[in-house]
């Protein structure tokens, strides 16, 4: 039986999920907060920093402002895109105006912006508002290098 390592978006707590059930709506272990949505979740500086630091399934996050139109026009985009990919990497929004240190932390230079981790590191990043079909070929494609 093998195990990923996963962040709970919600709480920050650490979470053991056996690798066969990782598509079978596991939840946390503290508050019952569902580990691998359909929905993208919305997190803070401090949990990004947590699961980017930790989970060994992909994270693929949104940088975003609530003034940035470009921004919400991609937002149902980013919903879709986070129902095709369940199971399989988490997708997750990050107010870059709620959290303005996220910025400088992750070198973010206009939003949106998309940023996936894995295994404790960046894997791939992508700048501009996307459709549905590109984010799930962005995260694909950086899966697999």
């Amino acid at each position: 039986m093998s195990f990923r390592k996963l962040i709970c978006l919600s709480c920050g707590q650490a979470n053991r999920v056996d690798e066969d059930r990782l598509t079978a709506d596991p939840k946390c272990g503290v508050c019952g907060a569902g580990l691998l949505t359909a929905k993208p979740q919305s997190i803070d500086v401090a949990i990004l920093a947590k699961a980017a630091g930790f989970d060994q399934v992909p994270l693929l996050v949104d940088f975003w402002a609530p003034w940035c139109g470009p921004c919400r026009v991609m937002a149902p985009e980013f919903q879709k895109a986070a129902a095709a990919l369940k199971g399989r990497v988490r997708l997750a929004k990050l107010d870059t105006q709620a959290n303005p240190s996220a910025t400088g932390r992750w070198n973010i230079r206009g939003i949106p912006t998309l940023v996936l981790f894995q295994n404790q590191r960046e894997i791939g990043r992508l700048a501009g508002a996307r459709k549905s079909a590109e984010v799930i070929r962005f995260a694909q494609q950086a899966r697999k290098s």
